[in-house]
């Protein structure tokens, strides 16, 4: 049973622009797998449709999650609450309310599991506080967990992020260009903790990168969208750099340069040795939404007392 499959998807925009066509894509339990693409390519608009933040068109297409349908024929299915606490989101923003603490922004993805009362109270049982401050740990940032998360530097608050996920046991993480805004030394340790996740915990990791050497390093599969459509489905060590301009043409020198020196994340898992990374790299989710779109964690906590 795949983690995720997704048969004849199309997403059409209301001004007209097409933004997914006719997309077929299945990732086993497990996997890490990089989404590449140029701006404007359907990246986030694939990430969002597997969340089912937003319905595809109405025509035969479907989203499976873990061999259960979350969305599909254009309409997203009635427990899609309780399917996305599956999925862990992680977005380029970080997505934490600033003035809570590190630990209390973490334990928003216990809330689905939460009886109202204790959500109307702001109370968590020991066994999730005790899960976030092994998250925490996990992510390295357990010393933190007081601070409010206005005071962690945009690295910390994206695994801060991951945590929340780790807390929401979410079995998929999907993470929308997660690095975007990170300096190349955060960029590198926030690759290095999805990777463990995967290794350590088999979560399925669908992660979409602008960065095609980050992806080869990172990633043992590659998804390449172009347009909306699939145009790359294979293995990160067979993705060369003619191959990039094949698919890309004059716009596989700006988001999808390669440096020479990257060892694909495919070679490294057969267990040949790395090589040194690129110089950018030597320094050294969201549960049950009331409603169809992504939200804040502040929405979140206020929709957990509505209920």
């Amino acid at each position: 049973m795949d983690a995720i499959r997704i048969e004849r998807l199309s997403k059409t925009f209301p001004n007209g622009r097409k933004g997914l066509e006719d997309i077929d894509l299945a990732i086993a339990p497990g996997e890490m797998v990089a989404l590449i693409g140029a701006s404007g390519s359907g990246k986030s608009t694939l990430l969002r449709q597997i969340a089912s933040f937003s319905s595809s068109d109405a025509r035969p297409s479907r989203i499976d999650i873990f061999g259960r349908s979350i969305q599909r024929d254009g309409r997203i299915a009635r427990d899609v609450r309780r399917m996305r606490r599956d999925i862990g989101f992680v977005f380029q923003q970080f997505n934490l309310v600033n003035r809570l603490s590190v630990e209390t922004n973490v334990l928003i993805g216990a809330l689905a599991r939460v009886p109202a009362w204790r959500r109307l109270a702001g109370r968590f049982s020991r066994a999730d506080r005790a899960l976030a401050a092994q998250a925490l740990g996990e992510v390295g940032i357990a010393e933190h967990a007081r601070e409010r998360a206005a005071n962690l530097s945009g690295g910390q608050q994206q695994r801060a992020a991951l945590a929340r996920a780790l807390v929401q046991r979410a079995r998929i993480i999907l993470a929308d260009e997660p690095i975007a805004s990170l300096d190349p030394a955060a960029s590198r340790r926030v690759m290095e903790m999805l990777r463990a996740l995967n290794a350590n915990h088999r979560l399925t990791v669908l992660v979409s990168l602008h960065q095609i050497d980050v992806a080869l390093r990172f990633c043992p599969r590659v998804v390449a969208l172009r347009a909306g459509r699939i145009v790359y489905d294979g293995p990160s060590a067979a993705l060369t750099r003619e191959r990039l301009h094949a698919l890309y043409g004059d716009d596989a020198h700006l988001p999808f340069a390669v440096g020479d020196e990257v060892r694909p994340a495919a070679r490294e898992a057969a267990g040949e040795p790395a090589r040194r990374a690129p110089a950018a790299f030597d320094s050294a989710g969201s549960p049950d939404l009331p409603d169809s779109q992504p939200a804040s964690p502040r929405r979140m906590l206020a929709a957990s007392s509505m209920r």
